[in-house]
């Protein structure tokens, strides 16, 4: 992807200096890695849409990528990388599982105008959100 940076957006990972230090430890060095909580990254976003270099924004969660969704200018369209197995969630495709929650919050950013698509590499296909809660769409 010749990405030279990542932004985080965690509020979990933003607060705790031994999160940070395990997150820069899994990072080439000569990439950037930035951490914001879901409330501090909006500020950020300029910056970041600024760099000449190409960037990775990351969040946590579903629920925080709802929530930077809603509380940032601009952001048209979202990508489920990897959400994985936990209680509650149902396989949707083999590297994303969703709760009826989360599916339903995705829908809602549908709803309102954002592109909710999954793809677990740059180079594989993008799976739209109506093709990845149809039931069949294990794979």
């Amino acid at each position: 992807m010749n990405a030279g940076f990542i932004a985080l957006v965690d509020d979990v990972v933003a607060s705790s200096d031994w999160e940070r230090e395990l997150y820069r430890m899994g990072v080439p060095p000569q990439m950037d890695l930035f951490f914001a909580s879901v409330d501090d990254a909006p500020g950020q976003l300029g910056a970041w849409r600024a760099d000449q270099r190409a960037g990775i924004l990351l969040t946590g969660d579903i629920q925080s990528m709802a929530r930077l969704v809603s509380s940032a200018d601009g952001i048209t369209a979202v990508n489920l990388g990897g959400v994985h197995h936990r209680a509650g969630r149902i396989e949707r495709l083999r590297y994303i599982y969703l709760s009826p929650a989360e599916a339903q919050v995705l829908r809602d950013l549908e709803a309102r105008g954002v592109a909710v698509t999954a793809r677990d590499v740059p180079s594989a296909r993008p799976v739209p959100l109506r093709e990845l809660l149809d039931s069949g769409a294990k794979a």
